[in-house]
């Protein structure tokens, strides 16, 4: 099993950037497919990015595409989240998440994310 710890959120002025990262404990890290997600205040979660075991793979949500970067160190049992150019809608909480099923490749399904963090805030004002 495996335990995920996320940093990096923050309060960032609109058009700022901010980069979060997500710890993975255990070695097998590289097993994983791995998401990250948001939950505004009186929203659903919904999916932002996801990422293959290899990082050979990404996938973004519309409205984070073209401004975000997902990327992943299998060595440091790191997945980060680089976000620019950031919006007020941005505001919300950021879960790292983590899979192990081999497909899809790169899942926007928060279904099928076994194991999650915590989650860090981020707050953009605007």
């Amino acid at each position: 099993q495996v335990q995920l710890v996320e940093s990096g959120g923050g309060l960032v002025q609109a058009g700022g950037s901010l980069r979060l990262s997500c710890v993975a404990s255990g070695p097998t890290f590289s097993t994983y497919r791995m998401g990250w997600f948001r939950q505004a205040p009186g929203k659903e979660r919904e999916f932002v990015a996801a990422i293959s075991w290899n990082g050979g793979s990404t996938l973004y949500a519309n409205s984070v595409k073209g401004r975000s970067t997902i990327t992943r160190d299998n060595v440091k049992n790191t997945v980060t989240l680089q976000m620019n150019s950031l919006k007020a809608e941005d505001t919300a909480v950021y879960y790292c998440a983590a899979r192990k099923k081999v497909m899809p490749v790169v899942s926007s399904t928060p279904e099928d994310y076994e194991y999650w963090g915590q989650g860090t805030q981020v707050t953009v004002s605007s």
